[in-house]
């Protein structure tokens, strides 16, 4: 039997075979497209911002979800504003009347019904509240200044007329709520300080006026 002679080729020769075989259709579909090299960078890269040097991704992961968060709040303050409780312990401060309002409370109650009958209910329910608090001043029920809060107001008719004291605070908001808060009124709201300023006329002096 005839064996084959072992084959030494020299080292062009074999550079050469080597090149020849790997143009051979099975090694070119084996090989990797720019895609697949293209996807690996990607992954690879994604993998490193999750690793740190000893492979632990915990401080990186940290740092992504304290990054995330603050985002999450400056993105809320820019839409929202500051949180509206905050708002309102500010508004509450703020007084009823300006230190040059020196309108009567038939006058305000005739600029609340102008502005009712033109469906502003934003400035009806202010003149309305501030008809109620004059009303009660003229007739030295309740002394009002012009530092006097609505909050302050309520509580102190409160005194004066204690069957109207949670109407009084709901009137306080309403006007809180338009004047400072930029929240839109309603005839309903409107309404009820009107309700509330004719139960009010009927309220007798029964004790000195109480300041405010």
């Amino acid at each position: 039997m005839r064996l084959d002679i072992p084959v030494d080729p020299s080292s062009p020769d074999a550079q050469e075979w080597i090149r020849t075989e790997l143009t051979k259709p099975e090694y070119q579909t084996a090989k990797p497209t720019w895609f697949d090299l293209a996807s690996k960078a990607v992954l690879d890269w994604i993998q490193s911002l999750f690793s740190g040097p000893t492979g632990d991704a915990g401080p990186v992961l940290l740092a992504v979800v304290v990054a995330l968060v603050a985002a999450l709040i400056v993105v809320a303050f820019v839409v929202f504003g500051r949180p509206r409780a905050n708002r309102r312990s500010a508004d509450a401060r703020r007084p009823v009347l300006g230190s040059d309002d020196t309108r009567t409370a038939a006058e305000l109650r005739a600029s609340a019904a102008a502005a009712a009958r033109a469906a502003d209910w934003v400035t009806a329910i202010e003149e309305q509240f501030r008809a109620i608090a004059v009303g009660l001043d003229e007739r030295t029920l309740v002394r009002v200044t012009p530092g006097t809060t609505a909050t302050e107001f309520a509580v102190r008719a409160a005194a004066v007329a204690p069957q109207e004291g949670e109407q009084l605070r709901t009137a306080a908001m309403a006007f809180d709520d338009v004047r400072y808060l930029d929240r839109p009124g309603t005839e309903s709201r409107y309404q009820l300080l009107v309700a509330l300023d004719a139960r009010l006329q009927q309220v007798r002096p029964a004790q000195q006026a109480v300041p405010a």
